[in-house]
């Protein structure tokens, strides 16, 4: 049941962000309990696992007599940090095969990402950018904050083409305090240069994820007869026969995707490719798994 409520193409029937990002979440948390990888519970917004060697003054035991697990309840100046979320919107983000749209999994993944934040009263904020930044929300944990950004995240609009460089550089003036930063994204950029713009980031003291977000189809085409495709963002037009794209073409891509994934792990930045037909569970555990590395 958990899996299902992480289905994209179910979440595309739900109306309204919050209620997305509480099914999403509430499903994934579900999915937890049941999971060997992760000693998460209901509390995990407040306590986090026992450490051989901590403090056993700090255990709560109640917790333990419920759930036969060691917790330590989290003060608030050891669990708070600061996420900001940095997502592409330029006209590559608006393909989709089927009935999501690249754009609309990146909502439905900052969505779900600004809820567990506000739930844990870490201090969230939004970059959307396309060839400019167009909206700029700072991190904040005051009331209100998860309302401001879920309804900025329903009014992102599309624009043309992707520039890393200039969010990037605004991004790093209002950078003060470091904390969790995330980018999602199709990627369509070299790879080196994506790279070199972002880098700079992790040596201030911020843990970065790359969320590379691609449609099935742009993964692994799989045409029956020739097509011409359109670049969103060039209009630029080519001609693709069934054989390029099970070939080349995917040779292609997986050579980017490979060049993005080993250059990242050699900067000290996380990757996780994000299929948009896949549930968010994936996704969630890599964004968990890097902030339980900063407690």
């Amino acid at each position: 049941m958990s899996q299902r409520l992480l289905d994209p193409q179910i979440l595309a029937g739900i109306s309204g962000l919050e209620l997305v990002a509480k099914t999403v979440v509430d499903g994934f948390i579900a999915g937890l309990h049941r999971s060997p990888d992760f000693g998460f519970s209901q509390e995990f917004a407040e306590y986090r696992a026992y450490n051989e060697g901590d403090d056993l003054r700090h255990v709560d035991w109640n917790v333990f007599a419920r759930t036969e697990r060691c917790y330590l309840k989290r003060y608030r100046g050891e669990t708070n940090t600061r996420l900001n979320l940095l997502i592409d919107a330029s006209a590559s983000m608006g393909y989709g095969s089927h009935k999501l749209r690249k754009i609309d999994y990146a909502r439905f993944l900052a969505a779900s990402l600004f809820y567990m934040a506000h739930h844990q009263r870490d201090a969230a904020g939004l970059i959307v950018f396309d060839d400019e930044v167009r909206n700029h929300l700072a991190p904040s944990s005051r009331h209100g904050q998860l309302l401001r950004l879920l309804h900025a995240l329903e009014r992102i609009e599309l624009g043309e083409r992707t520039d890393f460089e200039k969010p990037f550089i605004h991004f790093q003036q209002y950078l003060f305090r470091p904390g969790i930063v995330a980018v999602i994204s199709d990627f369509y950029e070299k790879p080196e240069r994506i790279l070199r713009t972002i880098e700079p980031l992790r040596f201030r003291g911020n843990e970065l994820i790359l969320f590379h977000v691609l449609d099935p189809m742009e993964i692994a085409p799989a045409f029956r007869k020739p097509v011409r495709l359109v670049d969103m963002e060039s209009e630029e037009s080519l001609d693709v026969s069934p054989e390029y794209a099970q070939s080349e073409y995917r040779a292609k891509i997986g050579a980017h995707i490979e060049e993005l994934k080993s250059g990242a792990a050699r900067s000290g930045l996380e990757y996780c490719l994000v299929d948009t037909s896949r549930p968010l569970d994936m996704a969630l555990r890599e964004f968990l798994t890097l902030r339980e590395g900063r407690m």
